[in-house]
């Protein structure tokens, strides 16, 4: 068969350019000036981290050049850079990513330059781009260039990669910006931006470039103040540099293998978040500020921002979204309109005020003040005034927004009513109201049928009535709020408080004494009382607090507990005119283990408490120790070895993988109990300052006794006079600090740790955790291991294999 020789050339050319679109699409992470990226091409990372090509955002038809996380399987892609954030495409197919005279340039479909990296090259023929394994696309002059001429990291989005920087130019004055989405289908720049202040060496988040409403606090060489996490910060190395050029913050990962990332979310929060291989998710790692309702004027003009539950933002009433598709986006910054303009002049036109509640502390800016001398002549200021949007009236003082109204929150503490004016056929009718109230009230009177029926059913045992309750025979009572009303005399004896709600004394018509926790937070109350119900509801332990009953009528939540006369160990470690003596400490610590053998072990279902701590150990008239509070407790089967939650226990007990993200397992209460174990040695919290404000850290300091021999009666609580048996304040010490070790199988089961305080098992000193060697503040006190003696031991090395079991 023959060929003609323009037959022979053209098949060439095809096959040479099939080469290249096959060769760039698969594996190359390299465009070379007589490359491109068009349509669906594409370029990864050598080890395949990251790819970067044209994406589209959600369901918006514009197209975007970026990069993506490859290992990490999202749909749509987790995206970590964008370059071109304010110019989009429509085809991608005829646009083109390209290098144009030693720069990289993307052409629109019409072929016109829409972005490029603007840098002079003296040698643009060689320049090439170069996508590195660490999100990094950077610009060379060759392929034998090490040093960039120009880097993604220098320009970056909205996500912080480790390795890069978030700088501030010492010479020029140019701040490195990691700036928000406008929303989750628009990557063009939004009004979140976090910075550096270089003065403070501090970041701070700003609205709109211009409004400061969150800091990290200052870095004191291991921290940012107002960001304690970081103490027990597992996974991220922060560093500081500063020259004369400029000083920025860098982070790397401890674990290579981690994917982990810092974004400056459209939601205004900076958040840190780790990939979850087992959940396929970005599991939230900590997000700043708290919530969301802290981040300002999140909800735009009129809108108020919800503590709790969804929505986080609603319109005033007698207002409207201005963009109902923006807000479905949960981009909310465009904020509320009336329903009906406000026709000023016309005698016809009829108003009236909407009140509405603020807190002191975040009272809407921009208003006026006026001294005025009563209520009713503010308000007629503002009825007569055109420009006026709302009042309020507060000792003399009146205040008048002539703008519009912003950040607003529906804040707990109520201490201020601005009225806002409305049209008046906007103001909610009698009607509508009564509606309300009876919708409220059906609703609250079906869940709390259901809720009893759940509880019947789980329990399947009979009632009957007595004394205004009804008795479950065996097990739980469902109360009637009145009669916990007056077992408490209104509430009026209050025992403590917490998260969810409070807890009071109260006296039940047998002369029993019980202990109600009034659950006031309604989203995560809501949870803690179904948690707490499901899971102490059916079962008993001497060292478990007995849970007598509850009560559910409406959005009243209450939990009724036998009343523990003693209160709870923290009262009686950290305060001084309570002092627990060393054989009672030792039992308060034995019984808590074994309350915990119990809900790990020996429940149909296991079950992980999630926030053992002084203030969840209570005790009773024989300061015998009760574990408490399960509001935060995870079942989880026997067939499952893992469960995860996204909620967090108490900072300080926390353990290093729960930080980290993954999924937990009972070893995570093996952590919190051997935090638990250090205070009830010391009388004192684990970490306290000292007074040149460094941190004393006491497990690093009980780790460097024991293993230098010194005396361990010098840990005590000085209130003990040292008045202890020295072996066993040696055996709480180091089945405390096997207890936190860092890998959650080198740490015992709470079985070893019952038998070992029972002198069942010996224990030697385990390997002292990594913790404890770099997350302190006073280097002095460092004890330094090699590689090979902090790993000697094998798993289970904290019991004595020469003397694994031995009587008493």
């Amino acid at each position: 068969m023959s060929f003609t020789n323009s037959s022979l050339l053209m098949g060439f050319l095809l096959l040479l350019s099939l080469a290249l679109i096959i060769s760039l699409s698969s594996a190359t992470d390299t465009i070379t000036a007589n490359q491109s990226i068009s349509g669906d091409q594409t370029i990864s990372s050598k080890d395949e981290n990251f790819e970067l090509g044209f994406f589209k955002a959600g369901n918006s038809s514009n197209y975007y050049i970026g990069m993506w996380y490859k290992k990490v399987s999202t749909d749509p892609p987790t995206i970590a850079w964008v370059a071109n954030r304010e110019t989009p495409v429509s085809d991608r197919f005829k646009s083109e990513l390209k290098i144009i005279d030693g720069n990289l340039v993307l052409l629109n479909e019409s072929k016109s330059p829409i972005w490029s990296t603007g840098i002079n090259s003296s040698n643009s023929n060689s320049v090439i781009a170069v996508l590195l394994d660490d999100g990094n696309l950077v610009l060379r002059n060759g392929s034998n260039s090490i040093d960039p001429i120009w880097q993604s990291f220098d320009f970056p989005a909205h996500t912080w990669l480790p390795g890069a920087k978030i700088a501030y130019n010492n010479i020029t004055g140019r701040k490195q910006l990691l700036t928000s989405w406008k929303s989750i289908e628009d990557p063009a720049e939004g009004l979140f931006t976090l910075e550096l202040d270089p003065i403070e060496k501090q970041y701070i988040i700003k609205w709109n470039r211009t409004t400061q409403y969150w800091t990290s606090g200052p870095w004191n060489g291991q921290i940012f103040s107002q960001v304690p996490e970081m103490r027990l910060n597992y996974i991220y190395n922060f560093s500081y540099v500063s020259n004369v050029n400029e000083s920025y913050f860098t982070y790397s990962l401890y674990n290579p293998s981690i994917i982990s990332r810092f974004i400056m979310d459209v939601s205004g929060q900076i958040k840190q978040l780790s990939w979850l291989d087992s959940t396929k998710q970005w599991n939230l790692f900590w997000s700043q500020p708290r919530t969301q309702c802290e981040v300002y004027d999140f909800c735009g003009a009129f809108g108020s921002c919800r503590q709790s539950g969804l929505p986080f933002c609603n319109c005033l009433t007698g207002f409207n979204p201005r963009s109902q598709s923006d807000w479905d986006l949960s981009d909310f910054s465009g904020g509320c309109v009336r329903k009906t303009n406000l026709q000023c002049g016309r005698t016809s036109e009829k108003y009236g005020f909407l009140s509405i509640s603020a807190s002191i502390a975040r009272k809407p800016p921009n208003s006026t003040l006026l001294s005025l001398s009563s209520s009713r002549e503010c308000k007629n200021r503002c009825l007569n005034s055109c420009s006026c949007n709302a009042y309020s009236y507060d000792n003399t003082a009146c205040s008048i927004w002539e703008s519009e109204l912003l950040d607003l929150s529906d804040s707990n503490s109520n201490e201020l009513t601005i009225y806002v004016k409305v049209a008046s056929k906007d103001l909610p009718s009698n009607k509508k109201n009564n509606a309300v109230i009876i919708g409220a009230v059906v609703g609250s009177v079906v869940f709390a049928v259901f809720i009893l029926g759940l509880i019947l059913l789980l329990v399947y045992r009979k009632k009957k009535k007595f004394a205004g309750k009804t008795t479950v025979e065996g097990s739980l009572v469902s109360f009637v709020y009145r009669d916990l009303q007056t077992a408490t005399k209104n509430f009026s004896d209050k025992l403590g408080g917490g998260g969810f709600g409070s807890v009071f004394k109260g006296t039940l018509p047998d002369n029993s004494d019980v202990a109600v926790k009034k659950l006031e937070s309604v989203s995560q109350g809501e949870k803690q009382f179904r948690t707490e119900v499901s899971t102490i509801g059916t079962i008993q332990h001497v060292n478990l607090v007995r849970l007598r009953g509850f009560c559910s009528e409406g959005n009243y939540k209450l939990l009724v507990y036998d009343y523990m006369p003693n209160g709870s160990l923290d009262a009686h470690l950290f305060k001084d005119e309570k002092c627990l003596d060393w054989k009672t400490r030792y039992q308060i610590a034995l019984g808590t283990a074994r309350g915990l053998v119990y809900l790990h072990e020996k429940c149909r279902d296991c079950i992980i408490h999630c926030d053992i701590k002084p203030e969840n150990i209570l005790l009773d008239n024989d300061l015998c120790p009760k574990v408490a509070d399960f509001g935060l407790a995870k079942l989880m089967g026997r067939d499952f070895s893992r469960v995860l939650t996204t909620m967090r226990g108490t900072r300080g007990y926390l353990a290093p993988e729960w930080l980290s993200g993954v999924a937990i397992t009972m070893k995570a209460d093996v952590y919190s109990f051997g935090m638990m174990l250090f205070e009830i040695i010391s009388g004192k919290r684990n970490s306290e300052h000292s007074e040149n404000r460094k941190i004393k850290y006491f497990p690093m300091h009980v780790a460097n006794v024991v293993i230098g021999g010194d005396d361990v009666l010098g840990l005590l609580d000085p209130r003990l006079n040292g008045e202890a048996k020295g072996e066993e304040v040696i055996k709480l010490c180091k089945v405390a600090c096997w207890c936190i070790q860092d890998d959650e199988e080198n740490r015992p089961t709470m079985s070893q740790v019952e038998q070992i305080l029972e002198g069942v098992l010996d224990v030697n000193m385990p390997p002292m955790p990594r913790s404890l060697k770099l997350f302190v503040d006073n280097e002095d006190d460092v004890v330094f291991f090699t590689e090979s003696s902090s790993s000697q031991s094998n798993p289970s090395s904290g019991v004595s294999q020469a003397k694994s079991v031995s009587m008493n």
